[in-house]
């Protein structure tokens, strides 16, 4: 088999080409990556190192795109995914997110490809996402165990980045829809791990035990600056597990949409995980507090794995104590990556 993973050379797409490399011994694994992002020209050794081949291309070039060799399946990771960055740069996200899909899915009509799409928990309504909690300002932590299906109102996505994988979705269905190829859409919530280079709106678990590693200041934003938005997140080696089960199964279960994530066992405040990393640092940093919410930032989010589970018979092996000290190990070990927080 061959698999082209675009985005091949950022936090997710890496670990997956070379998690697929080691366990698919007879398959052919090819990345996609125009090394534009943080830490992807760091990663593009890492792929190099596990003998799999990049293709430094734009997504968004259709020309070249289309002169690539056939895949028997393309795993889609590319995005802009920093949510802020759909508020200043508007083309950059339309174009990658959504006239990149749109060429990979060409790419996978010539070609007879299947896909799996990496879409985002982003595709839910913000403002039904909000009314879960009824506080706008968080002045304790919250104790709802509500969790969010595949069934969960998508009118008005929380962002532009939500509405382009929203549509890039719909894209799939219509575009695949009457074909004999094969899709499948998975929409995960927050995933961390090694090897990403973290900001404050995507890749916040890594900013924070790199932050308390490196003893630099932080900052609790929104919602009253207390820190108790609540997040479920996912360990990257997870994702890797279940894109893994998808692929050997794909035959039997497909064209679908499933939520995948960390779960309620892995649903954290930040609040909480600076107490984590400050435990496992020893380090205190000093935390600035700004009460103003962005439009685009929700108190909570928790997905409901109940039909990921039930289909592929799989759930997280990693909790949110395995994933902050995997990320406190890398930061160890690995002393030029500091840099880029």
């Amino acid at each position: 088999m061959k698999i082209l993973i675009t985005g091949g050379c950022g936090f997710v797409g890496s670990n997956i080409a070379i998690y697929l490399k080691k366990k698919l011994k007879t398959s052919e694994i090819s990345s996609l990556d125009d090394l534009s992002r943080k830490g992807s020209s760091i990663n593009k050794k890492r792929l190099i190192k596990n003998n799999i081949k990049n293709y430094k291309i734009d997504i968004k070039n259709f020309k070249k795109i289309k002169l690539l060799p056939k895949f028997n399946l393309i795993i889609d990771c590319c995005a802009e995914p920093a949510i802020e960055a759909s508020r200043r740069e508007l083309d950059r996200v339309f174009n990658t997110n959504l006239i990149g899909t749109f060429n990979i899915l060409k790419k996978c009509i010539r070609d007879k490809s299947n896909i799996i799409f990496l879409s985002s928990s982003r595709v839910y309504s913000i403002e039904k996402l909000r009314s879960l909690i009824k506080n706008k300002i968080l002045l304790k932590p919250i104790k709802t165990k509500k969790k969010i299906s595949e069934n969960f109102e998508t009118s008005n996505p929380s962002s532009l980045y939500g509405f382009t994988k929203l549509a890039s979705e719909k894209l799939i269905q219509e575009i695949f829809f009457k074909t004999n190829l094969k899709y499948i859409i998975n929409r995960f919530g927050v995933i961390a791990g090694p090897w990403q280079f973290g900001k404050q709106d995507q890749g916040f678990i890594p900013l924070w035990v790199a932050k308390h590693f490196l003893k630099k200041k932080l900052a609790y934003i929104g919602f009253g600056g207390r820190g108790y938005q609540v997040r479920d997140v996912l360990h990257v080696d997870d994702v890797c597990e279940i894109i893994l089960k998808q692929i050997n199964n794909m035959r039997k279960i497909n064209n679908d949409i499933f939520n995948i994530g960390g779960g309620i066992k892995n649903a954290i405040s930040l609040n909480n995980l600076t107490y984590k990393c400050e435990r496992l640092t020893k380090n205190k940093i000093k935390l600035n507090k700004f009460s103003k919410t962005s439009i685009f930032d929700i108190p909570y989010y928790v997905s409901d794995n109940s039909k990921i589970t039930r289909t592929y018979k799989w759930k997280p092996s990693k909790n949110i104590d395995d994933i902050i000290e995997d990320i406190y190990n890398w930061l160890s070990k690995n002393k030029y990556v500091r840099n880029y927080f």
